[in-house]
């Protein structure tokens, strides 16, 4: 048999609990998944199962959905079902959950995550589910029917520990139809709840958040290799024309700004699939280095309102909403790069002084001595740069950390660089990806993903054009870029970019 999965899980006699699990999991709604059965059931077995699922919930006085009367004359009319197949996507999912805790293995599973063979094209990750409610009548008694552990039960017969564990281990793209199962599964997934178990466990999926037209932003699942359109910003005209800087952290999209008299910060929410504003920093900047880590994240450097180069920096708790001061850096610096490697927080590169001078050095910051050390040559530089360039006429340095090790590219060469840790030295390793073009680095993007390196871009045309994106893993060799894929009728410059891991 050709099975998705270990096994065809009807041909395997996954009959015993089907009956009860599925009815209860979704509030007196028995469903049957697409692609579900392996390639010997999809003939007669599958229609007449889906008959045996119909007449089980009739017995038991529920009637699964609605059906049209002209259908209900005939019974093997396969219309019957098809309402009942387009709200169900995810119960192969859950199904593998519950498989986990029955016996501690869940098939499919050999990294990081669970990666079931559909998902639901409708609903991305975080999608707001209010219109669920209306027209819900059910009351919270009815709502954890089958819930025979405890009260707060998600998953039958399993305690709300044991559920959390099972739907952590789900993929987020599968997270919004999951909170379509119910007001329960809903509360869990919007609160975060989830996100925070996964991240103290180790559990850790990277999308790709980029803006290649002002004010909108697209989402990208190298894993599902899926794209999601992200709800328009609504801002003025002011912050559509300012430069502004982007940084994921925890499950929030930060994009900071300036309007018209001070300088703005808007905030995505993965939980809600919606953007808010009003955070403020003690310090507000622009022009900074930032990077994430976890729920954390450190800004430094950078520009006030009044122009000034700064020698501050800022942390971020995504979890809690706080900004905390952190001591000043050895030199005051804007547009410079930040990373996070070996623990310890480093803003590279950048221009800084009073004759706005470009800066060779980086610092490391250590997050439990709470100190900052200068570190020597550790900007990539750029051998093609011509000396009567301005320095702010450059995009920042492009580096990424992928598994501990830092990367460049450099736009001039379009080449790939490693950094030398011990000898300090950076060292040419590849090449970029030939479409890789870019405006004296500017419109380019350079992220780590996981364990992979990302490169977005796309050739300089007019009118409409496209965007690629390009991955390496430097564990498997030298540069040996993969196209992931390509997204037509898009902008070619890549305004910002962030890669949100959780």
């Amino acid at each position: 048999m050709n099975c998705v999965w270990a096994g065809c899980w009807f041909c395997c006699g996954g009959l015993e609990f089907e009956g009860i699990f599925w009815r209860e999991m979704l509030e007196g709604r028995s469903c049957v998944v697409p692609r579900l059965f392996c390639s010997s059931c999809e003939t007669e077995n599958d229609w007449s199962y889906m008959k045996y699922m119909l007449d089980l919930d009739i017995k038991n006085g529920k009637r699964p959905m609605e059906i049209d009367a002209a259908e209900d004359e005939d019974e093997h009319h396969p219309k019957k079902c098809t309402k009942m197949l387009e709200s169900c996507h995810i119960v192969e999912t859950v199904r593998l959950s519950f498989q986990q805790n029955k016996d501690s293995v869940l098939p499919g599973i050999d990294q990081e995550i669970a990666e079931p063979v559909d998902v639901c094209h409708g609903v991305c990750a975080g999608d707001s589910m209010d219109s669920l409610d209306s027209g819900s009548q059910q009351s919270d008694e009815e709502q954890q029917a089958g819930d025979s552990s405890d009260s707060g039960s998600l998953l039958p017969r399993m305690n709300r520990d044991s559920s959390i564990a099972c739907l952590s281990r789900c993929s987020r793209s599968d997270y919004g139809s999951l909170a379509s199962l119910n007001r329960s599964f809903r509360n869990i997934i919007r609160s975060g709840e989830l996100y925070t178990w996964r991240r103290l466990n180790g559990i850790m999926e990277h999308w790709v958040y980029f803006s290649c037209a002002l004010l909108e932003w697209e989402a990208y699942d190298p894993i599902r290799q899926r794209w999601m359109h992200l709800p328009r910003m609504a801002s003025n005209e002011c912050f559509m024309c300012s430069d502004k800087e982007s940084l994921a952290v925890g499950t929030e999209l930060l994009v900071f700004g300036r309007e018209l008299r001070s300088h703005v910060i808007y905030r995505y929410s993965l939980l809600t699939n919606s953007w808010s504003s009003g955070m403020r920093m003690n310090a507000p900047r622009c022009l900074f280095g930032s990077a994430s880590l976890g729920e954390i994240a450190i800004l430094a450097g950078g520009c006030d309102s009044e122009g000034r180069i700064l020698d501050s920096a800022e942390l971020y708790n995504s979890e809690a909403q706080t900004w905390e001061l952190l001591p000043s850096m050895k030199k005051p610096r804007k547009m410079c790069s930040g990373v996070f490697m070996d623990g310890k927080f480093y803003v590279i590169g950048g221009i800084g002084g009073r004759d706005s001078k470009l800066l060779t050095c980086g610092e490391e910051y250590n997050l439990q001595t709470r100190t900052w050390t200068e570190i020597p040559n550790m900007s990539p530089g750029r051998s093609s740069r011509g000396s009567d360039m301005p320095a702010t006429t450059e995009a920042p340095p492009l580096v990424a950390v992928v598994n501990n090790e830092l990367y460049a590219a450099d736009y001039a060469d379009m080449e790939v660089k490693k950094y030398e840790k011990e000898r300090k030295l950076w060292n040419t390793i590849g090449r970029l990806p030939e479409r890789a073009v870019s405006m004296n680095g500017w419109g380019l993007a350079f992220r780590a993903c996981g364990n992979r390196l990302i490169v977005i871009g796309g050739p300089r045309t007019h009118g409409e054009g496209f965007i690629e994106l390009n991955s390496w893993v430097p564990s498997e060799g030298p540069p040996q870029w993969r196209l992931l894929d390509r997204k037509q009728r898009s902008g070619n410059f890549v305004y910002n970019c962030a890669v949100m891991g959780c």
